[in-house]
């Protein structure tokens, strides 16, 4: 028996002068008790199909045919009143962001607080004893404390963790959550879907997960339903579909999930890179950072945020600087690329000490160190062409003409295995995988020993963010420059990494070869990683 049976479902949005079918007529059925994985790539309409169960669209957006079945009654035909009163209630609802889902101005609390008496017409007293029984169920420590804290102070974890009480507060016969983990570390995500599963087996809550992560499905999911451009292309038992897609689509996600796969990529072509040993390229040494801590009311409080750290780049490989947010990794990465400037210790380029360089010594490292960013839109400067965006870091060190430059970038285009007719385009013309071999492109332009990329791939869908991880392995062979590749994520690690340095909490817990690392690993954290990451019990 079906909690939820969705036929025909048709959104399309207005966009100017045109109309956007973003949702094709898609069927789907959520079982009473059971957990059902809506998956897809961004543009899929995934999180069209989530808004429109609950009729929550944009203001752009609407709902031009199909029925939504809710316990025997359509929910489009529904009075806005009534399905207002759904919403919170019979259905819940599990958003992606915390920070925006989450009303800053009022304590844990009082929100949950808000939705008890609103839908089970609670006292307030009744209603504030029970939330803070539900946040003792979803996990959080402390929960009387909890409830009398603001979101701020809360990490976010135990935000999603809040926001996943708040879905189950009124004990609904079905929660929507989408990609309620999607912006969380692999042991915060375990931990948080752990905790929706447990809800849903005691409760007997059905669940439909929308996620672009095939690994979480694997994991989490009975059944599996593949959307791509706004169709249904695949459906069925998790298993079946995970194992033997009918579509190609499918396969191809299948293929690319860093969570489901191990396999490590290889060059496309032979290594046209001059053969050299393995010389160490970046060598850092006892690396530490301390920052202020202040708080409105108190003294400034010191914060290690690297803890002597040490750790070697040879030339023409990549090591993985691994660990969850707040391991010191990116500041880590920002003084290995001296952007960021270290207490103490030092960083050696080619037995060069460029710790303490300032001026024109610290104005050509750069042109041998260059960083790639997490966000390419945030990167590029979306006033300029592609080409030019490429060109940049050669006009600002005056190398060659105009014409020379625009030659350049055209290359740096093919290089990228980007078509040069989108030389004269805007960053917001580009798709994010577009965008972030613009960015590619352009830290290649001077040529440089060492890229320093800051999770290049973490804001990309599966299928873009392998063939990034493949265009930055070809260049590797191509032109022999080493990568130091921050990541929280061991799947992408699995991929590409030859090395593997492990940190928690400022400081490396665990260090070497990729292959016997990923293989045995020795240290527990490192063990909970690798278990953590979507997908492993399907491998």
């Amino acid at each position: 028996m079906n909690i939820l049976e969705v036929e025909n479902l048709q959104v399309r949005y207005r966009v100017g002068r045109r109309r956007v079918e973003a949702v094709r007529g898609i069927d789907l059925s959520v079982p009473r008790g059971g957990i059902v994985a809506l998956v897809g790539e961004s543009g899929s309409g995934k999180s069209s199909v989530s808004q429109a169960l609950i009729r929550r669209l944009a203001a752009n957006g609407e709902i031009v045919g199909g029925s939504v079945c809710f316990d025997g009654q359509d929910l489009l035909k529904l009075p806005m009143k009534r399905m207002r009163s759904i919403r919170g209630g019979a259905i819940g609802f599990v958003p992606q962001d915390p920070n925006s889902s989450l009303n800053p101005t009022l304590r844990i609390g009082e929100q949950l607080v808000e939705g008890l008496r609103l839908h089970l017409r609670l006292g307030r007293e009744e209603a504030a004893e029970r939330a803070v029984r539900i946040l003792g169920d979803v996990g959080l420590s402390h929960p009387e404390a909890r409830a009398r804290q603001y979101p701020h102070e809360l990490s976010g974890g135990m935000k999603q963790r809040v926001l996943i009480g708040m879905a189950w507060s009124c004990d609904p016969q079905l929660v929507i959550a989408d990609e309620p983990t999607s912006a969380l570390d692999v042991t915060v995500q375990r931990l948080v879907l752990d905790q929706m599963q447990q809800l849903a087996s005691d409760r007997g809550t059905a669940v439909l997960m929308v996620t672009h992560d095939l690994g979480v499905a694997a994991d989490r999911a009975e059944q599996v339903v593949v959307m791509r451009h706004g169709e249904v292309v695949d459906a069925g038992p998790t298993s079946a579909v995970l194992h033997a897609p009918t579509h190609e689509y499918t396969r191809d996600l299948v293929a690319a999930a860093p969570g489901l796969n191990s396999v490590r990529l290889s060059a496309s072509a032979p290594s046209s890179a001059q053969a050299e040993p393995p010389h160490p390229l970046l060598e850092i040494r006892d690396l530490r950072k301390t920052f202020s801590l202040r708080r409105p009311g108190a003294a400034p409080e010191p914060f290690t945020a690297v803890d002597g750290v040490s750790l070697t780049v040879p030339a023409g490989r990549t090591v993985a600087l691994v660990g969850e947010s707040g391991s010191g990794k990116t500041t880590t990465a920002r003084m290995a690329a001296r952007i960021g400037t270290a207490d103490s210790g030092s960083v050696l380029l080619d037995g060069r000490d460029v710790t303490t360089l300032t001026g024109d010594p610290l104005r050509q490292l750069r042109r041998d160190v260059q960083v790639v960013y997490q966000n390419p839109f945030g990167s590029l400067d979306p006033r300029l062409s592609v080409a030019r965006i490429i060109a940049e870091p050669l006009r600002a060190f005056g190398i060659g003409g105009r014409r020379e430059q625009q030659r350049t970038a055209l290359e740096l285009l093919d290089s990228v295995q980007l078509a040069q007719t989108l030389a004269d385009r805007r960053p917001a013309e580009l798709s994010g995988g577009q965008r972030q071999r613009v960015a590619i492109a352009r830290a290649l332009a001077l040529s440089p020993r060492l890229l320093v990329l800051d999770e290049p791939v973490s804001a990309l869908d599966v299928s873009v963010q392998q063939q990034v991880l493949q265009l930055l392995v070809d260049l590797k062979a191509e032109r022999g420059v080493g990568y130091l590749f921050i990541t929280h994520d061991f799947g992408v690690v699995r991929q590409i990494a030859d090395e593997v340095v492990v940190m928690r909490q400022g400081r490396v817990v665990e260090q070497g070869p990729a292959e016997r690392l990923l293989g045995t690993p020795d240290h527990e954290y490192t063990r909970a990683l690798l278990e953590a990451v979507p997908g492993a019990a399907a491998r």
